[in-house]
């Protein structure tokens, strides 16, 4: 998942006139750049896109306009910096653009994948905190590379922007380490950092603070359990605002199956496949995040739409796999429950998340018990927030959309205030 967002802030200066600050939010994946740009008045999308195929033939950028029109821009993009040169030009364009001058921007944020235990929040970028970022570049090898291009994209084409970086394993760096920590030899954990860092932190974060303000409730006083479910899926347990536990470990791969990942897997398993197929480990890696999860096992798709189409015309395979992926979310929720001595509400979030009502309904069926009790009216919806427990539930269910870009934008314009 790539994205970059463009955020609009109006205030006031002393004597009331009228200020308009402008943040863009990047988020440079390996061969994409994607945009968007917000209205904060209202938390309206002004525009959005993306830039893919960066450094592949065939480059391209889709724009979003303002009125839901699409548009898809042909461009030679060789490397990252003339990515972000485009996206600029066209933020600007007579035609499609929203802003007249790029000196309307105030300050980039930025979507960086994995900052070790280097950091527990969003920081401004300078020098010395990208030298300590690029030092978990082994634990990100795909993905922290292609973020530091992005802010180096943008120092080259505006000298002195303020930059501010939000790390996708932020929000979990408050576990325990009873909680984080493999159970092998500690110098492995001392000298390499080996340990369970989660991801998607800045979903989680968000939509936790958003249950809290839907429940009028300070987030120090509640336990909440939050689902993010998409191709990519993770699951975290989060403790008066603190996360004490998440699903996904030292990388994305571990945790739930998901659309092509295995999830968590005997370690024993990796050296059975290498040796018994006569494989490379970049081989194996390929099976098992790429060909593996809903894929792997129904042999239809990585989509659960797809899956559960399949398995309503009578596939076994594609059943098999949305009951074995549903069946893991519930157990999931249980031993977050039962860690954390209880739970206040439960969150569904992302792509699956947000609109599979079928997958709602069997994660929670079954935990009465515990207290939570779906209900099929309210549960019957898609993509908008909504409670969807029943009015005797004693814990609370909601669909909550995440909005990472969003979190990223406020993160950005908090510190650059300063």
């Amino acid at each position: 998942m790539t994205l970059t967002t463009l955020t609009t802030i109006t205030t006031l200066t002393p004597d009331k006139q009228l200020i308009t600050m402008k943040i863009l939010v990047l988020n440079c994946g390996s061969s994409s750049i994607k945009y968007a740009l917000y209205n904060m008045d209202d938390k309206s999308v002004m525009t959005s896109g993306g830039a893919e195929r960066v450094g592949l033939d065939g480059a391209f950028v889709k724009v979003k306009l303002p009125n839901g029109e699409k548009k898809t821009v042909m461009h030679d993009i060789p490397e990252h910096t003339e990515g972000v040169k485009f996206i600029f030009s066209l933020l600007t364009d007579p035609e499609i653009g929203v802003i007249k001058d790029l000196n309307e921007i105030d300050a980039v944020g930025h979507r960086m994948v994995h900052g070790g235990e280097k950091f527990n929040k969003s920081v401004v970028l300078t020098d010395e905190v990208l030298k300590t970022f690029e030092e978990c570049i082994d634990l990100a090898p795909l993905h922290n590379p292609a973020n530091l291009k992005g802010v180096k994209a943008v120092s080259e084409l505006m000298p002195g922007l303020p930059q501010v970086g939000v790390f996708d394993t932020a929000f979990h760096q408050t576990m325990p380490a009873h909680s984080y920590l493999y159970a092998i030899p500690y110098e492995l954990y001392e000298k390499y950092g080996v340990r369970r860092y989660g991801f998607h932190g800045t979903s989680h974060r968000y939509v936790a603070e958003r249950a809290a303000d839907i429940l009028n409730v300070d987030i120090e006083d509640l336990k909440l359990i939050t689902c993010h479910l998409g191709n990519g899926s993770s699951i975290a347990a989060v403790d008066q605002g603190k996360v004490v536990d998440t699903s996904m470990g030292m990388t994305p791969l571990a945790g739930l199956m998901m659309g092509t990942r295995c999830g968590d897997l005997d370690p024993s398993v990796v050296n059975y496949l290498k040796y018994t197929l006569n494989i490379t480990g970049h081989e194996l890696d390929e099976i098992l995040n790429k060909k593996s999860g809903l894929l792997g096992i129904s042999g239809v798709s990585s989509d659960k739409r797809d899956v559960e189409e399949a398995a309503a015309a009578g596939n076994k395979r594609a059943q098999l796999a949305s009951d074995m992926l549903n069946y893991q979310i519930k157990k999931t929720i249980g031993s977050y429950i039962a860690a954390m001595g209880g739970v206040d509400a439960i969150v569904f979030t992302a792509g699956v998340g947000e609109n599979d009502i079928h997958t709602r309904q069997q994660v929670c069926a079954g935990l009465e018990f515990l207290g939570v009790k779906l209900d099929a009216d309210r549960n019957n919806v898609r993509g908008k927030v909504t409670e969807i427990s029943a009015a005797d539930s004693k814990v609370k269910v909601f669909l909550i959309p995440t909005n990472e870009e969003l979190a990223i934008a406020q993160d950005t314009l908090r510190l650059c205030s300063k």
